[in-house]
């Protein structure tokens, strides 16, 4: 992906802002491991452990759908169609909050990493290397995240893809 893609999407507007929370369904999981799972190996994504291993998100859809319902169902279909490098931000064990951008499709991740922490349903995800200090958190990722729960969805005030890309633009580009 170019830095151009990067920065806009195909209308030329700035790309979309996600919270991602990644926290398991299963309250056996322990909050905050998926977070460090996912910052220590690159990805962003969602649960929902399946039998099998999905050949395709056509596939996984059903799988989930089955397993788990169609709410699950369709928030990993919305999770997978995100544009690659979307803004998304998480918030780990600490509260601390972190910024990623996305940069490659779903898949799939069967290893037993993955299925510990219940963060199967992945995307590469490039994040900066510490989190973000609460005085430049965007307005919107604070109130979405002050809102709770555990589902991956759109941050969508209005300043969110601006200030976010500041905060981003800032720490890459010191």
């Amino acid at each position: 992906m170019s830095a151009a893609e990067v920065r806009a999407g195909d209308d030329g507007e700035a790309p979309g802002v996600y919270r991602a929370p990644m926290r398991s369904r299963d309250d056996g999981v322990a909050d905050g491991a998926a977070v460090d799972r996912a910052l220590a190996i690159g990805v962003c994504g969602v649960g929902g452990r399946l039998d099998g291993v999905p050949d395709s998100i056509a596939d996984a859809l059903a799988a989930v759908d089955a397993a788990h319902g169609e709410r699950m169902a369709r928030r990993l279909e919305r999770f997978a169609g995100v544009p690659e490098g979307a803004y998304v931000w998480t918030r780990d064990a600490d509260g601390l909050l972190w910024l990623g951008r996305i940069a490659g499709p779903w898949r799939y991740d069967a290893s037993d990493e993955a299925r510990d922490v219940d963060l199967v349903h992945v995307r590469d995800c490039g994040w900066l290397d510490s989190p973000v200090d609460p005085s430049t958190v965007p307005p919107g990722v604070q109130e979405s995240f002050a809102r709770g729960g555990r589902n991956w969805q759109s941050i969508t005030r209005a300043d969110a893809a601006r200030l976010s890309a500041a905060v981003w633009d800032s720490r890459r580009n010191p």
